[in-house]
């Protein structure tokens, strides 16, 4: 409700409805709560305040990356770096993005060492799928052997 009644409220009151709905108590949405903080420190911006912008803008970047909303980490980037701060591209590589979440998996896998068969029986896949997948996943990485799957995923970290 703060959100909305800053947005499309009185100015002069906005202030106090953005610090309301940015306030951590009242925000029980990951989502929404990056969306007020992305809008309040939009309004600042636009009202010439970017050093008070930053923090608003930062924390609603932080929290679009952990909910991976991607459309809305790259409005927010391009909101930062508006507002004066340097902002890294995301640290996925090309490549990775290809492919499918279990091919990411194997790929992961396979890059820490494991067998065919070790990760058949994680994933409770046979060994001759696994094979299969690693053969779908080398050309899409661009590599030849597991030798180089660590370095075509780029230090990607293995979701548990």
């Amino acid at each position: 409700m703060h959100r909305a009644s800053a947005l499309l409220g009185d100015p002069d009151e906005a202030e106090a409805h953005f610090r309301a709905a940015t306030d951590p108590v009242t925000a029980p949405w990951p989502f929404e709560h990056a969306l007020a903080h992305l809008n309040f420190g939009e309004w600042l911006r636009r009202r010439r305040r970017s050093v008070e912008a930053r923090p608003a803008l930062g924390t609603a970047l932080e929290i679009f990356e952990r909910l991976d909303a991607r459309p809305w980490v790259e409005r927010t980037a391009a909101e930062l770096r508006a507002a004066g701060v340097a902002v890294a591209p995301a640290a996925v590589p090309e490549a990775v993005s290809g492919l499918t979440p279990q091919e990411l998996q194997i790929a992961q896998l396979a890059a820490e060492g494991l067998t065919n068969r070790d990760i058949g029986a994680r994933l409770y896949l046979s060994p001759r799928t696994i094979g299969f997948h690693l053969h779908k996943i080398f050309p899409k990485l661009g590599v030849t052997g597991r030798a180089q799957l660590r370095d075509a995923l780029g230090g990607l970290s293995r979701p548990d």
